[in-house]
């Protein structure tokens, strides 16, 4: 599935979406549902770091990942 970012005026977003919502194959995540997805994946890799299923990294390999 690809993922495609759409730049739409604030005063039409409410129609657009209503009319993307029509089509079978346009599935829509609230950014949000996105957050708190990635949120729940990185607590995850967290427990499996902790339980040594996962290699920690260290500070500096983190921060050059930035």
């Amino acid at each position: 599935m690809k993922e495609v970012i759409l730049h739409v005026e604030d005063s039409k977003v409410k129609a657009f979406l209503e009319f993307i919502k029509t089509l079978d194959y346009v599935k829509l995540e609230s950014p949000e549902k996105k957050a708190i997805e990635e949120l729940k994946n990185s607590l995850k890799q967290v427990k499996q770091m902790k339980e040594g299923k996962l290699p920690k990294q260290s500070a500096k390999t983190f921060l050059n990942e930035l």
